[in-house]
């Protein structure tokens, strides 16, 4: 694939996946991104994972003919970009590998060799020239991993930018860039966001045209939209308006009454409802929504004295990810005893800047006047 006339893509695309790292449904799989520097001196950027070794390396024969790689830059050292440079170095033995201090420690863990003796070690603000092509390196720890490294080339204005800006699915499946990756970021970098604004803020001094990620496809054209999402994400903004319902149901009377409090919602005016049924939507798609929308309604049943499993599972992952800056609302149910409000709001106290609605919903068993009155009266507080 094209990308400049010196640079182009060699990665490849996974459609053998269901589960990325193991947890993420991938339905239209995953592209590992890897990407050869033609120059007086050649770089090949990152590795691929571990089963498309050889679909990998035929890839870079068919770009270099008989040329031989002098480099290989290893940003980031998660295995689906890492798990093919012993093989590379074997297929390339007079290869030179470039890389940060913390990966060659991780290499040694992998690998049993650190490559002392065919190594490069860069850091903050170190150059490798390559011709009329100059990568420059900087280095972005803990987005997502701490031995993480991106680069700069100012010849054809390329950020070779690791995981950042990357999105689940393969690049031979057209679909929405901004879904996938809002649900990549907030699902695997979520927790970073101090990092990754830091990340951003170097990003900002550099003249950027091209943005090549790790995974998904090249970003090309209208880069400050892209940009623009990453702040968002990162600073933990409110992306768009509207409610977000995430609510757990056991024999039907909690799902009722969110069905209430969705109509009234819109009866009131609110822009978008979204309502999620947590034992039953995907995990991560409830996350990125609750991410996405700034507020949010928690409805479940007391469960043994605590809420509901897939609620406490749900609640984990926000403060797990440094959910903050949104509004909050309360719904519970409970035969005898409600106590989920209670534990929710413990669960919740460590997150920044969350604003609890005044008005909160208690559904003893079923909906009663009681109970519709308290719906109505959240749905226009949050409205």
């Amino acid at each position: 694939m094209f990308i400049t006339n010196d640079i182009r893509y060699v990665g490849v695309n996974d459609h053998q996946v269901d589960l990325f790292e193991g947890q993420y449904v991938v339905p239209n799989g995953m592209s590992y991104n890897s990407y050869v520097i033609l120059d007086e001196k050649v770089a090949v950027m990152d590795t691929v994972d571990q089963h498309f070794g050889d679909e990998w390396l035929a890839n870079i024969r068919a770009e270099l003919g008989d040329r031989q790689p002098d480099f290989l830059v290893v940003h980031h050292m998660e295995p689906d970009h890492s798990a093919n440079i012993d093989f590379f170095l074997k297929a390339y033995p007079d290869a030179i590998v470039v890389s940060s201090a913390k990966a060659f420690a991780m290499m040694k863990n992998f690998f049993g060799t650190d490559y002392a003796d065919r190594r490069v070690v860069v850091g903050e603000g170190d150059t490798l020239c390559l011709g009329k092509h100059t990568l420059t390196f900087v280095t972005a720890p803990m987005v997502h991993w701490p031995e993480v490294i991106v680069s700069y080339d100012s010849c054809d204005k390329v950020l070779f930018s690791a995981d950042g800006f990357g999105k689940f699915g393969a690049l031979d499946v057209e679909e929405d860039w901004a879904c996938e990756a809002r649900r990549y970021y907030i699902g695997i970098v979520g927790k970073y966001g101090k990092q990754t604004q830091a990340l951003l803020k170097k990003a900002a001094g550099l003249d950027i045209a091209i943005i090549c990620p790790l995974h998904g496809p090249v970003l090309t054209e209208n880069l400050g939209y892209y940009l623009n999402l990453y702040d968002i994400w990162s600073g933990y903004k409110v992306e768009s308006e509207g409610v977000v319902i995430a609510f757990t149901s056991i024999y039907g009377n909690t799902k009722k009454a969110v069905e209430l409090l969705e109509q009234k919602l819109l009866e009131n005016g609110c822009p978008k409802v979204v309502v999620n049924d947590l034992a039953r939507c995907d995990m991560a798609e409830c996350v990125e929504d609750a991410f996405r929308y700034g507020k949010l309604v928690l409805a479940t049943t007391t469960y043994n004295g605590d809420v509901f499993p897939h609620m406490k599972e749900f609640i984990h992952h926000l403060t797990e990810r440094g959910y903050q800056n949104r509004t909050i609302g309360l719904m519970e149910n409970g035969s005898w005893t409600p106590t989920a409000a209670k534990v929710m709001t413990k669960m919740l106290e460590g997150s920044k800047d969350l604003r609890f609605c005044e008005n909160s919903v208690k559904i003893l068993s079923a909906l009663s006047d009681d109970s519709r009155a308290q719906i109505e009266a959240l749905a226009k507080e949050l409205a």
